[in-house]
């Protein structure tokens, strides 16, 4: 491949918040030397990105079907092995073994399973009932500081959440960032040359642009 453009891939498999995903990336990408940014539904294209970015939103049984429907899970699956993958919200969830909602099967490449806050009757410091789902913004605290993708990104930085289920990794060390919502759980995971996060950088100001800026010059 031609190393003097660096291809990234935003996977449109008829699920997610692409838009803003896409244009989050784009943005990060304005300042990153020859990276060129597509959206595409063609596996062939996400076979030939130098990285991926695979987006969710919605259900996880609607995304994992659709995923598959539309051709592209063997693309997704390729990728992850052999580039940078970026996971973002449904998109990081896919990417464990099992997920509560639905009882649906997950992609199986990071060791875990996606389960529902059960936060019934759990009040909050300032005294009010927690909700679910998680709407707004939280404080994200880096189990892995050291990682590339967290590099200028100051621990403890506030990023937006939107979401009911949340992931629990089988090992500690797969967690790249924790947030607390009754209880601690990973909101950033991490594996060899995946990286994904169940808030969502596309609407997290500069600190989410850094972590997509972060991502386009990763080299795993």
């Amino acid at each position: 491949m031609n190393m003097s453009v660096n291809r990234v891939a935003v996977v449109d498999y008829g699920m997610g918040n692409l838009r803003s995903v896409a244009q989050a990336v784009m943005h990060a990408a304005s300042s990153v030397d020859h990276a060129e940014v597509t959206v595409t539904s063609n596996p062939q294209v996400v076979r030939d990105a130098h990285r991926v970015v695979l987006p969710g939103q919605g259900a996880m049984p609607d995304c994992m079907r659709e995923l598959r429907d539309s051709g592209l899970l063997a693309a997704v699956l390729d990728a992850a092995a052999t580039k940078p993958l970026f996971g973002v919200c449904v998109g990081m969830q896919m990417l464990l073994d099992h997920s509560d909602e639905g009882d649906t099967p997950g992609l199986g490449l990071i060791p875990g399973r996606v389960v529902k806050f059960d936060l019934a009757g759990h009040i909050q410091p300032d005294g009010t009932r927690y909700k679910v789902p998680q709407m707004g913004w939280n404080q994200v605290w880096q189990d892995s500081p050291t990682h590339a993708l967290w590099q200028g990104v100051e621990d403890g930085s506030w990023y937006y959440f939107v979401h009911s289920y949340y992931a629990q990794v089988a090992n500690p060390a797969h967690s790249a960032a924790q947030t607390d919502y009754g209880g601690r759980f990973a909101c950033a995971i991490a594996r060899d040359n995946i990286f994904a996060t169940q808030f969502h950088p596309e609407k997290s100001a500069a600190q989410g642009l850094a972590l997509f800026r972060n991502f386009l010059h990763w080299q795993p």
